[in-house]
């Protein structure tokens, strides 16, 4: 797993009022858990772009006072408008203890079903494990050379080493869709057509009868005048 260092200094209140006043000098409110105190912190926002506007997990060592804090970013709330972050939660970590991460998903092989003419359609782009510090990728590879059309792969199919896959057991990971091939719209054309021909039958058959039930009025007028 890639390591970064970032610097933080506590803070001397907690609150909103503070924590709004944290955001108007450009820093971010933050937290670490999970180790024998909770510390609230405040970091710069340029720090935070290298974490948060990236695909990659990262082990954060937070430089607070001298001390470093060996943690993983676990949650992060922007603003629903600007989408600028506003708080972030970070977990310390020990060699000793589980943590639960999201890996990112990447795709490897080609699948007989795209190159058929499927649609491949991946549903999930990180998968929530827990495991070990020193036993944690930084990517987790999902095999499709041999998922044909229709198929799947799914959590249950996943196998890892000293990791738990904490998502749903059938919970689809990536899948191939069915397309719309030529012949089956050749197939709704002629289904059209068919049905055009039976419209067309149907109207001469209704002629017909229009036609015969004229002929018999035209007989009955011509005995009554007789």
């Amino acid at each position: 797993m890639k390591t970064v260092s970032l610097s933080g200094s506590l803070r001397e209140n907690v609150g909103k009022k503070d924590a709004k006043k944290v955001r108007r000098e450009g820093n971010i409110p933050c937290v670490v858990y999970g180790g024998k105190e909770q510390l609230h912190f405040v970091a710069k926002y340029q720090d935070f772009e290298k974490l948060v506007f990236s695909p990659d997990v990262f082990l954060v060592n937070i430089e607070i006072d001298g001390k470093t804090y060996p943690s993983v970013l676990q949650e992060v709330q922007y603003h629903p408008v600007t989408d600028k972050t506003l708080h972030a939660d970070f977990i310390e970590v020990s060699e000793a203890k589980p943590i639960t991460v999201g890996i990112p998903v990447i795709i490897e092989g080609s699948s007989p079903g795209v190159m058929a003419g499927g649609q491949m359609i991946k549903k999930l782009h990180r998968l929530r494990v827990s495991g070990l510090i020193k036993d944690l990728p930084e990517i987790i590879k999902v095999d499709i050379s041999e998922l044909m059309i229709g198929g799947s792969v799914k959590i249950r199919d996943m196998e890892a080493d000293k990791l738990s896959f904490l998502d749903p057991a059938n919970a689809v990971i990536v899948r191939v869709k069915t397309a719309r091939t030529a012949t089956e719209i050749e197939g709704e054309e002629e289904e059209g057509e068919e049905g055009e021909e039976g419209a067309e039958e149907g109207a001469e058959g209704i002629e017909g009868i229009e036609g015969a039930e004229s002929a018999e009025g035209g007989e009955a007028e011509s005995k009554s005048k007789e």
